[in-house]
């Protein structure tokens, strides 16, 4: 039963308001006057869209209802139109309770219309569009299917020529359309278009439903386009969408519709073809749509939507418009508040609006625009139910939004959790689902995302696999085809980039091609397609080094630059792709205007993402990087300042979290690196290696980019050993490289690479220790690397060029000349790599000419060194003023100049040497690392010319040079003091002027090296390797020059330099304790440090090096502020005379010196000036002697050698202690006093205190002084400051192992440790420890309650890693690295009865590394020890001869006595008639 309305509605409503009145309850017509007026309500609902006349109509509904009972005839017409208006009210307000309630209403109407009534079609259909209703809403299929089958049912009623034919074929259509984004099943859509065209046959021009049916077959049409891709359907979508448009003048309440769905279409079809006049035609149309939807209008919210979603698109392309997206943005925000809680379309203008912010953050960096997008995407989830229709689409903008944050904050769990709603989304996208490619392909970004992080393949392998089925999803003509065969190509390149199979790359590279191929000129994705395509050959240029790969990459980028105008969004990244692909273009071909282009391609990049944009980071850290390539080039240093600059403004965009952190860290630190190279600020040096340490903690095991990670901090660490020496660094570097090479294994596209990192660093480590293993390991490392570079590889060149570096310095060791020639054949190799225009060109021409350089040194070959000169110059031509290795190959042609002037005797080579000299010099400015290398270099020329013309101002020019190695303005470097040395070497050998003050420069530089070391015993190697014989030579040079108070500074000064080392830390701090409030308080922060310094040296490893170098920092400081107090200005310096002449307040000190170029010795007494006492012995005769003395000792014990041990100590008399003894009694030293011996180099070896004539009525030194020793004059005066208090208890421990854990048994320890008892325990209390109870522990822990120290055992020498030297326990080994480690409390003495506790390393006897100086460092102010191995009976009895001479009556020990007490014991030994080796075998060292 319908009613006729006017067109003035409110007078309708009045009307029937008054009707209602007039019939009272009971009335038999109140129904119908209810019936009416409810149904006046809906009208003006729907035309004024007040929700208070909806309301008021379900209210009047259900009354008429009430009073029409079953059997009524007009019950099934209030079912219905109930029914209506209850689903009017869910479309407005979302509540479910209303939709479900019309469809039961709807069922019960049906009933009452059986087959043949005439109103069954009208009911059938309005149950199908609420079962369709609900279904959007709950996602059960069942309801859109019922849908479907009533309104098949209800076409069937309505045969040609039925009124509401039409409209039926158009319901089917709408619900067909439905099913099929559901199943995918595209003949529901054909048949879908087939209805509308008929519906719209049966509404002809004039119909009054010919634009809604022009609309509908538009937007089928358009749907259709969306699957298959012939854009003849989107064409004419548009007409058709045109023709409702003009269907529907201004006036019509349809307008704003066919507005909104013409817009549609031409923003579809812009997407197609690019042409910006269609989007710009289509924001026009929504906004004409949104101007008829005034506030209040029920579709308002949804103009606001489509005109935001165009905005948006708009934005994207010209990129640059920001209002457009700010609009965008208060749209969707206008559009929600129209969209209240239980709106049906609420959770799609979240969505939007969501999605806004994150284009918006994504410009301007604003973290708080992407948290508020993934608050309102949860929102919008949360109104998507299970069932829901839309849920799948919500959880996958969810999980895209979290995948974005990861990205900037890097929180795995906000990855984790987008995966698993992907894949969530994904089981709601079964097979035939429309979205089901796009499901895959989300999820398959988002694994390619966490492969990226954790480096798990089985995220990459499963991210392919979801790719290949989405392709399967876009058969030919789909229009996401393009996109999906874009988006396996890219992960296939991943995985090339992983295992290294060709096949992935060749494969992407094709997809990429077929891809281009749909999208032709005018399509939205073609700019996109050219970008993947060239980026995938440039990637596999890199693999094969094909030019033309690289060529049609570039022109690609040049290509999809043009489809990108200013204001395009793509544009900065175009700019960006294609400046990389010229900077690599620049690599191979070395043309220059590549390089500039690229930087300004970058620039103008950059210049397109201003703060805030997601992208500025990269752009800054790629135009830093171009930077630092010109920089290399034309070596413009404030190129590389500003590169430095870019990279930490990149790093401050990359906070804590965000996934790019650890590249930003490590580029900023690779370009810290370079500046070192050129400035030689250490400082640049040590951020580098923190920022790549900070980047390593970033990448943790699993994460893709850890091998590079390592790799790099590797790198630096080996730029640093070659600065300091400190072969920890080296070390370290080579176990992140094996750890580097394990995450690349076969098949990994950086394999070679890391097989080459490693090799270096090896033979950098042989060339240190000399350990051939590891240079034929980096040979091996080389040639697999090799083989994984087969020819086309990019790789090749540097490859056949590493292992041709690695033959030739195994050449240098073994003289094997296979290996020269082998190494000059694959330089040549790589040479034809590397054709003109290579950037690597002038380094493989350079290594080619060193390397028939050496031929020629072997074979004497001149054509070889010809050729090699020619070869340098060609390099230098290619390193034109302003590259980074110009004064390299200056210097390296010098030489080589050099080498033929001394063949040839050509002055020209010598003149032309010296003048590239001079250049390369100027190319290294003060501060430079290789400056001091430079200025070497031409000095020796200079003096080479000097030689040959005599001309006095050659000389003067080159020790004018070497004279500015004495005023540094940098931390001294292992390169500064090679120089140093030169000049030493030079100017002993022309007997110059400045030797003196050579000498001086080089120990000064020697102990700034040297403190910059840390003083593990891990760097003992390179401090021995620093000092050589400098000091010993330095105290001759100074007696030769008459300074004998400066030879005794020099000498102390290089010697024992690990033990001063340490030392540092162990500093006495009485004096400056004492001196007022601020010296105290400094000592105690001075001890605090010290002990935190130690702790972590002991410890050193790769995580404390920050640690350290931070500790180190303060301890330094407080030393400087130490040093401003009075008295206090030499802290811890070098000691002047002065201070060290305080030594010999006992007794004299001889310092007894080996040099080149003379021995000598010299008394140091206390109160007058140095004796100095010539010896006739050579340094060699010496050696010679030292030699056949450590021949002798090891037999002492198996026969009888007393007539060679004579021959030995006779000769030690007449040529060194004689001469002493009689220059001591000239200098009035009493007979029986005590002297000090402080040996050097060789004489440390020989037992000085039992020289003798050894002849009846001749008087041995044993006879007329008591010898100790002393290994520096420091040593001596610090056990002198360390006074022992006479009121505290005396501790004293006797520890004895007879059954060490490894040597043979000991048998008389235990009567040994009796008569220690025997004589001590009386005066002290006393502890014996022995057998099992003597570990390496218990020794250590005992040690911290006693002062007094017998140790019985095994000693067990360690001649080549002294630190090794160790006493043998239960347990295992008590090494010296362990003694020095403790921190004994106020030690006074320790008697060493072991084998060998006195014989230190036999390269570097100066720095006296043995068991009894360790005993001595660490606090014993006396120690006795052996120099040689020591009978186990005679140990008994000259043990209990020392103490019974030790113990006096005075009831306390007193360490001071303990020489006279061993002098004494070894009367009485010698009176037993023990033999002569074992009588002299002890030694007493220190006070």
């Amino acid at each position: 039963m319908g009613q006729w309305f006017s067109n003035n509605i409110a007078d309708d409503v009045k009307e029937y308001r008054g009707a209602l009145q007039r019939c009272s309850p009971g009335n038999s017509r109140r129904s119908a006057c209810l019936y009416d007026l409810a149904n006046s309500f809906q009208a003006r609902f729907e035309q004024r869209g007040v929700p208070s006349d909806l309301d008021e109509a379900i209210e009047l509904h259900r009354f008429a209802l009430l009073l029409r009972p079953p059997g009524n005839s007009d019950r099934s017409a209030s079912l219905n139109n109930l029914a209506n208006s209850l689903a009017d009210r869910f479309e407005q307000r979302g509540v479910l309770s209303d939709l479900d309630e019309a469809i039961k209403l709807h069922r019960a109407a049906l009933l009452l219309r059986p087959s043949g009534h005439s109103d069954r079609s009208m009911y059938l259909n309005d149950l199908a569009v609420s079962l369709a209703d609900r279904f959007e809403q709950r996602g059960v299929l069942s309801d859109l299917d019922e849908a479907i089958e009533f309104h098949r049912a209800a076409l069937l009623l309505r045969p040609p020529g039925h009124s509401d034919r039409s409209m039926s074929l158009n319901n089917l259509a709408s619900s067909l359309a439905d099913r099929f984004k559901q199943r995918g099943v595209l003949s529901d859509l054909d048949e879908v278009i087939e209805l509308h065209r008929a519906a719209l046959l049966l509404r002809p021009p004039g119909h009054y439903d010919r634009s809604m049916s022009l609309n509908d077959l538009a937007v089928s049409l358009a749907d259709r386009f969306k699957q298959r891709g012939v854009l003849s359907d989107l064409d004419e979508a548009i007409e058709l969408h045109q023709a409702a448009l003009l269907l529907r003048p201004p006036g019509h309440s349809d307008r704003s519709m066919s507005l909104n769905n013409l817009a549609n279409s031409l923003a579809d079809r812009f997407k197609q073809r690019g042409v910006l006049s269609d989007l710009d035609e289509a924001i026009e149309l929504h906004r004409a749509a949104l101007h008829l939807r005034p506030p209040g209008h029920s579709e308002r919210s949804a103009s606001l939507n489509h005109l935001a979603n165009s905005l948006a698109d708009r934005f994207e392309q010209r990129g640059g418009v920001l209002s457009d997206l700010d609009e965008a943005i208060k749209l969707h925000q206008a559009a929600l508040l129209l969209r209240p809680p239980g709106h049906s379309d609420r959770s799609m203008s979240l969505n939007n609006l969501a999605a806004s912010l994150t284009d918006r953050f994504k410009q301007r960096g604003v973290l708080s625009d992407l948290d508020e997008a993934i608050e309102l995407h949860r929102a919008a989830l949360l109104l998507c139910p299970p069932g829901h229709s839309d849920r799948s689409g919500s959880l996958n903008d969810l999980a895209n939004s979290l995948a974005d944050r990861f990205k900037q904050r890097g929180v795995l769990s906000d990855l984790d959790e987008a995966i698993e709603l992907h894949r969530a989304a994904l089981l709601l996208c079964p097979p035939g689902h429309s979205e089901r490619s796009a499901s895959l392909n989300h999820l398959a970004n988002s694994l390619t995302d966490r492969f990226e992080q954790r480096g798990v393949l089985s995220d990459l392998d499963e991210a392919i696999e979801l790719h290949r089925t989405a392709l399967l999803l876009c058969p030919s003509g789909h229009s996401g085809r393009s996109a999906s065969l874009n988006h396996l190509a890219n992960s296939l390149t991943d995985r090339f980039e992983q295992r290294g199979v060709l096949s992935d790359l060749d494969e992407a590279i094709e997809l990429h091609r077929t891809a281009l191929f749909l999208c032709p000129s005018g399509h939205s994705g073609r700019s996109a397609s050219l970008n993947n395509l060239a980026n995938s050959l440039a990637t596999r240029f890199e693999q094969w080094n094909v030019l033309s790969d690289l060529d049609e990459a570039i022109e690609l980028h040049q290509a999809a630059l043009l489809l990108r105008p200013p204001g395009h969004s793509d544009r900065s990244g175009s700019l960006n792709d294609l400046a990389v692909s010229l900077a690599d273009r620049f690599k191979q071909r070395g043309v220059l205007s590549d390089l500039d282009e690229a930087i300004e391609l970058h620039r103008a990049a950059l210049l397109l993402r201003p703060p805030g944009h997601s992208d500025r980071s990269m752009s800054l850290n790629n135009l830093a990087a171009s930077l630092t390539d010109r920089f290399k080039q034309r070596g413009v240093l404030s190129d590389l300042d500003e590169a430095i600059e870019l990279h930490r403004a990149a790093l401050l965009l990359c906070p804590p979290g965000h996934s790019d952190r650890s590249g930003s860290l490590n580029d900023l630190a690779n370009s810290l690196a370079d500046r070192f190279k050129q400035r030689g600020v250490l400082s640049d040096l040590d951020e580098a290696i923190e920022l790549h340490r900070a980047a390593l903690l970033l990448c943790p095991p699993g994460h893709s980019e850890r091998s590079a990670s390592l790799n790099h901090l590797a790198n630096s660490l080996t730029d640093r050993f070659e600065q300091r020496g400190v072969l920890s660094d080296l070390d370290e570097a080579i176990e992140l490289h094996r750890t580097a090479l394990l995450l690349c294994p076969s098949g990994h596209s950086g394999r070679s690479a890391s097989l080459n990192h490693l090799a270096n660093s090896l033979t950098d480590r042989f060339e240190q220790r000399g350990v051939l293993s590891d240079l034929d390991e980096a040979i091996e490392l080389h040639r697999t690397a090799l083989f994984l570079c087969p020819s086309g590889h990019s790789g090749r060149s540097a490859s056949l060029n590493n292992l041709a570096n690695s033959l030739a310095t195994r050449f240098e060791q073994w003289n094997v000349l296979s290996d020269l020639d082998e190494a000059i054949e694959l330089h040549q190799a790589a040479l034809l790599l590397r054709p003109p225009g290579h950037s690597d060109r002038s380094g493989s021409l350079n290594d080619l000419a060193v390397s028939l350089a050496d031929r020629f040194k072997q074979r004497g070959v001149l054509s070889d060194l010809d050729e090699a000169i020619e070869l340098h110059r060609a390099a230098l031509l290619l390193r034109p003023p302003g590259h980074s290795d110009r004064s390299a190959s200056l210097s390296n042609l010098a030489i080589s100049l050099t080498d033929r002037f001394k063949q040839r005797g050509v002055l020209s080579d010598l003149d032309e040497a010296i003048e590239l000299h001079r250049a390369a010099l100027l190319l290294c400015p003060p501060g430079h690392s290789d400056r001091s290398m430079s200025l070497n270099n031409l000095a020796v020329s200079l003096t080479d010319r000097f030689e040959q013309w005599r001309l006095p101002f050659d000389l003067d020019e080159a020790f004018k040079l070497y004279f500015q190695l004495s005023h540094l303005s940098h931390a001294a470097s292992r390169n500064d003091l090679s120089a140093a040395k030169e000049w030493v070497a030079s100017a002993e050998n022309l007997n110059h002027g400045s030797t003196l003050i050579a000498y001086q420069t080089a120990l000064k530089i020697l102990d700034q090296h040297v403190a910059l070391l840390s003083s593990s015993t891990r760097h003992f190697n390179a401090i021995s390797a620093a000092t050589s014989s400098l000091a010993t030579d330095a105290f001759s040079c100074s007696l030769r020059h008459g300074v004998l108070t400066n030879a005794v500074e020099l000498v102390e000064q290089g010697r024992a330099v690990f033990w001063t080392q340490l030392a540092r830390f162990r500093a006495p701090l009485d004096e400056l304790s004492l001196s007022g409030d601020t010296g105290a308080a400094l000592a105690e922060e001075f001890k605090r440090l010290s002990f935190y310094l130690r702790d972590a040296f002991d410890q050193c490893n790769q995580d404390q090096s920050p640690k350290i170098r931070q500790l180190a920092m303060q301890w330094d400081s407080i030393v400087s502020r130490i040093r401003i107090l009075p008295d206090f200005s030499r802290f811890l310096l070098p000691p002047l005379f002065p201070g060290l002449q305080k030594a010999a307040e006992e007794g004299p000190v001889i310092i007894v010196n080996a040099s080149q170029y003379g021995c000598d010795a010299l008394i140091i007494l206390s109160a007058q000036d140095p004796v100095h006492v010539p010896l006739d012995i050579t340094q060699a005769g010496v050696s010679e002697l030292s030699s056949e003395f450590q021949s002798l000792a090891e037999q002492f014990g198996s026969s009888d050698h007393e007539y060679d041990l004579v021959s030995i100590l006779r000769n030690l008399w007449d040529h060194i202690v004689g001469p002493v003894v009689q220059a001591l009694m000239q200098s009035k030293i009493p007979p029986g006093s005590r002297i000090w011996w402080c040996p050097t180099a060789e004489f440390t070896l020989l037992p000085l205190h039992a020289a003798g004539p050894y002849e009846k009525k001749k008087r041995n030194l044993s006879h007329i002084y008591i010898s100790s020793y002393t290994p520096t004059l420091a040593t001596l005066i610090r056990a002198r400051q360390q006074v022992s208090r006479d009121a505290s208890p005396q501790h004293f421990v006797a520890i004895g192992q007879a059954i060490p854990d490894k040597g043979k048994e000991l048998r008389c320890v235990a009567p040994e440790l009796a008569v220690v008892e025997k004589h001590v325990a009386p005066v002290v209390s006393f502890t014996s420890l022995a057998d099992s109870g003597a570990t390496i522990q218990g020794a250590l822990d005992i040690l911290n309650r006693n002062q007094w120290l017998h140790l019985a055992c095994h000693g067990m020498p360690n001649r080549r890693q002294p630190f090794e030297s160790s006493f043998a326990m239960r347990d295992g080994p008590l090494m010296i690295k362990d003694i020095v480690r403790s921190n004994w409390q106020n030690p006074q003495f320790a008697f060493l009865s072991a084998c060998h506790t006195t014989v230190g390393d036999e390269k570097s006897p100066d720095e006296s590394i043995h068991l009894a100086a360790a005993m001595q460092f660490s606090g014993f102010r006396s120690v006795i020890g052996s120099m040689w191995s020591v009978d186990d009976k005679v140990a008994h009895e000259m043990v209990s001869a020392f103490y019974a001479n030790l113990v006096d009556g005075s009831g306390r020990l007193d360490c001071t006595q303990a020489a006279v007490a061993l002098h004494k014991a070894v009367k009485t030994l010698r009176r037993n008639k023990v033999p002569l080796e074992q009588q002299i075998v002890f030694i007493h060292i220190g006070v």
